[in-house]
């Protein structure tokens, strides 16, 4: 007997939501190509650095926990999210796209963090560090190359995990229609719901580099259990600033002074979520990605030099 939803037959409408998934196929091929291709450029520019980063990488890709994270994003977006009840009368696909998002972020800093910890802290304390800057290394390039290692898993967990949301995002409509006895979509729609909402994963993968570059920076001085309470502490500080801000200049002069130093001294979050778009169903319009790259870029630079700073006097015997 053919599988069904509500009476009708659930691989009929099959056809509807793989249509669009060519352009995830695309997508993917083209991310995996820019690394490749950044890869090789550094290796020409910086081969010192490259080396670093290549190792790093392949030592994050060899561990358990990068599978166990892809494993947990897998299970939540393709198994659990489409098939669990919102109530929300008709607007599951919201909740689906802002928690796919917020999954594929944490998941994300949590192994940009716990790769930082393991490849440098932990480097730090077994002595490993100080056998390679007997070599031809510097500081520099040793903070430099860790940094652009611990994005390389980074950026394979967001990408494998962003295909599978998108795959997930375009079944939800079709699900969501028959669930309700609703005409049967088309493919457009399909294709617009990934359409609005791919935005976010950008946004979430420059959100993951910014904290990358502060667990980093505080791996130079930290181990791993601090530099998670430390990184876990501005996510939830980040995320509040706009309304700490808003709150304090309607009441006294010094609370409103020590928000707006924490607004400049931590990342604005905020400037990475999308759920108003999501939300009200609007795209983000294409002049949004690059400030926010910008303001990531600034920003991972400032940290970085803050790593280079607290790991150039660092005692590593």
């Amino acid at each position: 007997m053919e599988l069904s939803l509500t009476g009708l037959p659930l691989w009929g409408a099959a056809s509807t939501w793989l249509s669009p998934l060519w352009i995830v196929v695309v997508g993917v091929v083209i991310a995996l190509g820019v690394l490749l291709a950044a890869y090789i450029l550094l290796q020409l520019a910086v081969p010192k650095v490259a080396a670093i980063a290549g190792t790093t990488t392949k030592e994050a890709l060899l561990q358990p926990l990068f599978y166990l994270l892809l494993a947990i994003g897998a299970f939540l977006l393709v198994v659990l999210f489409p098939f669990l009840p919102y109530f929300t009368f008709g607007e599951d696909i919201k909740m689906v796209k802002d928690m796919g998002l917020t999954v594929i972020m944490l998941l994300s800093i949590f192994l940009a963090v716990w790769t930082a910890s393991a490849s440098i802290a932990e480097e730090i304390e077994g002595r490993t560090a100080l056998t390679l800057l007997s070599k031809p290394i510097g500081r520099r390039e040793f903070i430099l190359g860790k940094f652009l290692g611990v994005l390389g898993p980074v950026a394979l967990l967001s990408i494998v995990l962003g295909a599978l949301f998108l795959g997930t995002v375009s079944f939800k409509v079709v699900y969501d229609a028959r669930e309700s006895s609703l005409p049967e979509p088309s493919w457009t729609q399909c294709r617009d719901e990934m359409r609005q909402v791919s935005p976010g994963l950008a946004l979430a993968f420059l959100e993951t580099v910014v904290f990358a570059s502060i667990s980093v920076a505080v791996a130079t001085r930290l181990p791993m259990l601090g530099n998670l309470i430390i990184c876990a502490s501005i996510y939830v500080l980040g995320n509040l600033l706009p309304t700490l801000v808003s709150a304090a200049s309607q009441r006294f002069e010094i609370p409103f002074f020590v928000a707006q130093l924490l607004a400049t001294v931590l990342p604005v979050l905020e400037t990475f979520n999308i759920y108003t778009a999501i939300s009200t169903g609007n795209r983000v319009p294409p002049s949004y990605i690059p400030w926010a790259l910008l303001y990531c870029v600034l920003y991972s630079s400032v940290a970085m030099l803050v790593a280079l700073l607290l790991f150039e006097d660092r005692d590593l015997a």
